[in-house]
């Protein structure tokens, strides 16, 4: 099971839990669906963070990738132009 999986699993388990939590509270239906509502602010914000966590890390691996290939492929055309000469 990939990370991201077990991330969005605990992400959807713990929101299950708070919205189960506010439900069963003994307040009025206005306090409830306030309670309600923030925690789905709460929980939005939170997973935003961390797909934009996810978004940098991708985009830092994917440019260290680039910077490689940039360096193989010129080593390769110096070898290139030994093997010419």
């Amino acid at each position: 099971m990939g990370s991201g999986k077990l991330l969005l699993g605990v992400l959807a388990g713990v929101a299950a839990g708070a919205v189960l939590g506010i439900l069963f509270a003994p307040d009025k239906g206005s306090e409830t669906r306030k309670k309600i509502s923030k925690k789905g602010e709460d929980f939005t914000s939170g997973l935003k963070e961390k797909f934009d966590d996810f978004l940098d890390d991708i985009s830092g691996k994917f440019e260290d990738a680039k910077e490689e290939v940039s360096d193989l492929a010129e080593e390769a055309e110096a070898k290139a132009s030994e093997v010419r000469s």
